[in-house]
């Protein structure tokens, strides 16, 4: 079975294509993130996933940078709104990827992260997934977390320390 695996970055995809690869999926991973800043963070981010995919034989997709949809899509500075609206956005266009692309499934790395609020997540993935007469494939990727960034700091995979949009990096430097 195929299943598009939306990609946030390089150390977030390795637990979940492990998962899924042992559950007998042949999966596919979309990097779509245009709420990544600068767009320098997202070229980085964007070349270790695709280095990392390509020593895993991982097909790939990679959306262009838009900076504009995510201004458009995300109008509160704030948590949770902030987050709930970049997730829906970036989900919807993963579905709307793999239903042109003729995938039956559909996931996210970001399941993956003890910063991210996988119910939300989970809510948004199956209301998208209905519409668009998709599966979303929910996992509690949580417990790869660690194993999985360890792995990538061991392979020199590019590991970044803020989700990706300007605020939690604003927020990021606020903390330091």
């Amino acid at each position: 079975m195929k299943a598009l695996v939306h990609t946030c970055c390089a150390p977030c995809l390795i637990y979940p294509l492990e998962v899924l690869n042992q559950e007998g999926f042949n999966p596919e991973a979309y990097f779509y993130n245009p709420n990544i800043y600068p767009e320098e963070e997202f070229a980085r981010r964007k070349a270790a996933f695709l280095d990392f995919a390509k020593t895993q034989q991982v097909k790939t997709h990679v959306a262009e940078y838009n900076a504009t949809e995510y201004h458009y899509a995300v109008t509160e500075k704030e948590r949770p709104g902030r987050c709930v609206s970049c997730w829906d956005m970036r989900l919807l266009k993963t579905a709307e990827f793999a239903k042109e692309h003729l995938f039956t499934h559909f996931t996210t790395a970001l399941l993956v992260s003890p910063y991210q609020d996988i119910e939300a997540i989970k809510t948004i993935g199956e209301k998208i997934a209905a519409g668009h007469n998709l599966q979303f494939l929910y996992r509690d990727f949580r417990q790869g977390f660690r194993q999985a960034h360890k792995r990538a700091r061991e392979l020199g995979i590019y590991c970044q320390k803020y989700c990706g949009c300007k605020c939690s990096l604003e927020e990021r430097m606020a903390k330091i």
